[in-house]
């Protein structure tokens, strides 16, 4: 699996086990992915893909490195999709 590919994955896992909020983004802990059997099952490296998405500006969270038990309770926070430039033009 490509590092695309396991973002996107990652987004799915994040929209399935997050909480929605008001302006459409989604939060999730680190200890929920971590713990979680499907991640555990579709992640070989939950951490390097976790810092793919960040350095892509797809999740924001605290710190770099995150590491089970001690950073369980950090959220990560995944933006809401952005607007599609495209269809807005069509519109106008």
């Amino acid at each position: 699996m490509n590092v695309e590919e396991e973002v996107g994955k990652l987004q799915e896992e994040i929209k399935r086990l997050g909480q929605i909020q008001q302006d459409g983004s989604y939060k999730v802990t680190f200890g929920v992915l971590f713990n979680d059997d499907r991640c555990a099952n579709i992640f070989e490296a939950l951490v390097g893909t976790l810092r793919a998405a960040k350095k892509r500006k797809i999740l924001t969270y605290d710190g770099e490195l995150l590491l089970q038990g001690v950073h369980d309770n950090v959220v990560i926070n995944m933006k809401p999709p952005a607007a599609n430039p495209s269809n807005d033009a069509e519109k106008s």
